[in-house]
């Protein structure tokens, strides 16, 4: 029943909300609001600023607003949007990358990604509004410079810098594929050619301005015990510290390295921890191209799983791309990621993007074992990202559309590995050694987030860190951990948030007794939309009208 104050909250979210996707255009794309998709964002200092006082501004209005004339569904959807633009002023504020490092390369690189490779419309059709997009990149890389604070981080730059530079390869890429639709001496290719160019040449002399700013940079990377302990309050992880995740991280170390020695004695009781895992990497493709079709096979193997167990519903309408992950995305995803489907287009396609190798790592294979395939398909397909992240289009409001709930999304993907070997699927000892492996990686994430963000530690210890409990090649680890510098508080929520979602597994078994079933549980949370685990919590006890049922029919259209 809509009360007094429903309306006012709707319009102020939903206000905030088209004046987000209008001042960052590629999320428009990302959601498939293709009416700013020819668009860049204004990367100066000064539209910065003015987002960041739209958010205080939406803030007041949201807090003057007297909950008691709210319904619970409206009271809820307030909560989450008043989360989320908490959480976006804390690191426009405190955490103040777009400063410390300006991130430009990766935002305009993404934006044009996006309409590369999601197929929403005919080629011809995204090839005008990537070409548009192509134009803007020499103006959007003058206006980003004014944002360069002072206290800007040299090993940011210089990774700021290395995407630069490599950003020109998908430009050609895009280039390349015009070909197959637009002629030889047409206007529509002349247009590109030029755009093409003239945003390479403002790219390389970005990256060289880059490389000469780095050179006079600090070293600073650590937000500080502090800012840490306030962000982590702001995450709100079930009234967790920064402490006690990070006892967390150190106890799941230990967990998963005598997971993997069991599952290792299994494999063969004469090999050691470290050799055990090196036998399973080395069971893979013989090149890059069979391990493609590998990650293709498993993940389809692992929505036939869930059906035949009824472990969720799936969506009826979904599509799901593998491919390899471009060249200028590389050093930021050393193995594998996903790209979620956009809330408004239909079917719903992700795309599934595997590294081939970092820097031409020569150990890069090793990675793309057939255990590790299964595992991944696991993480970032079914039932991992791109059935959770398809189902949560059941509930697109502007409010869940713009919160960024890491734990929960992540977190799914590391509960799936687990829960699919629960419900018996490639339960091998191979499969489990991997499993435990990923674990232990993402368990390291735990320490070396808070510890680097706590300035405890330094990047070299880090890879050092790394490589010693993960075996991973070293381009592969040093990638990873320079990654972790540049965003406080996002890779510690891999393993936290299985770990939440297991606490909260358990606590609805015990709840609901008898009527408890794992189907139910999973439709709860998936449908409800990719909130933080604590307003999942609050949902599954009623609050906000309690979670979205599953559609009758798997189809979230």
């Amino acid at each position: 029943m809509q009360t007094t104050g429903d309306a006012l909250v709707t319009a102020l979210i939903e206000a905030r909300f088209d004046q987000w996707i209008t001042t960052w255009p590629g999320h428009a794309t990302r959601f498939g609001l293709h009416q700013h998709d020819g668009k860049l964002p204004d990367l100066s200092r000064a539209a910065k600023q003015a987002d960041i006082a739209a958010d205080h501004a939406f803030m007041r209005q949201l807090e003057a607003v007297d909950p008691q004339t709210l319904s619970s569904a409206v009271a809820f959807e307030r909560d989450v949007a008043l989360h989320s633009a908490r959480l976006r002023l804390f690191e426009a504020e405190t955490v103040r990358n777009w400063q410390r490092t300006l991130d430009a390369a990766e935002e305009i690189g993404g934006a044009i990604f996006l309409l590369a490779a999601r197929d929403f419309a005919p080629l011809s059709e995204r090839l005008l509004p990537m070409t548009s997009r192509i134009e803007g990149i020499p103006a959007a890389l003058k206006q980003v410079r004014d944002r360069l604070g002072a206290d800007a981080v040299r090993l940011w730059l210089e990774l700021e810098s290395g995407t630069a530079a490599e950003l020109p390869g998908m430009l050609h890429e895009i280039r390349a594929t015009a070909t197959s639709v637009w002629a030889v001496g047409s206007p529509e290719l002349a247009r590109l050619d030029a755009a093409v160019r003239e945003a390479e040449a403002a790219l390389l002399e970005y990256a060289a301005w880059i490389r000469v700013q780095a050179e006079g940079a600090g070293d600073r990377l650590a937000l500080g015990r502090e800012g840490l302990d306030e962000l982590v309050a702001l995450r709100a992880f079930d009234d967790l510290t920064t402490d006690d995740i990070l006892a967390i991280g150190w106890e799941q170390l230990e967990v998963q390295h005598e997971a993997r020695r069991e599952a290792g004695r299994q494999v063969d009781p004469s090999l050691s921890e470290d050799e055990v895992v090196a036998r399973v990497k080395a069971d893979g493709p013989a090149d890059f191209e069979a391990a493609l079709e590998g990650y293709k096979e498993a993940m389809f193997r692992a929505r036939a799983h869930i059906t035949n167990h009824d472990l969720a519903t799936l969506p009826t309408d979904d599509v799901l791309e593998v491919i390899a992950t471009p060249r200028h995305m590389r050093n930021l995803l050393p193995l594998a990621a996903y790209f979620d489907p956009a809330a408004f287009d239909r079917p719903p396609r992700g795309t599934y993007v595997v590294t081939p190798s970092v820097d031409d790592g020569p150990g890069a294979m090793n990675e793309h074992n057939w255990a590790s395939m299964v595992n991944t398909s696991v993480h970032e397909a079914y039932p991992g990202h791109h059935l959770q992240l398809t189902a949560a289009l059941a509930t697109p409001t502007p409010a869940r559309l713009m919160v960024e709930a890491p734990e929960f999304v992540e977190g799914w993907g590391m509960y799936c590995e687990q829960m699919m070997i629960e419900e018996g699927f490639e339960d091998s000892p191979e499969r489990r050694v991997i499993v435990a492996t990923d674990a232990i990686w993402r368990a390291t994430r735990i320490i070396l987030d808070i510890r680097l963000h706590r300035g405890e530690i330094s990047v070299e210890e880090g890879v050092e860190f790394l490589v010693d409990h993960t075996g991973f090649e070293q381009p592969v680890a040093e990638s990873e951990v320079r990654r972790y510098t540049t965003v406080p508080g996002y890779n510690l929520s891999y393993l936290l948030g299985k770990v939440l979602l297991l606490r909260l597994r358990a606590d609805e078994q015990a709840r609901l007794g008898a009527d408890y079933s794992l189907k139910g549980f999973h439709d709860a949370l998936l449908y409800s939309g990719s909130l933080p685990i604590s307003f999942h919590r609050r949902l599954l006890a009623g609050e906000g009208g309690g979670p979205t049922p599953a559609p009758d029919r798997a189809n979230v259209a």
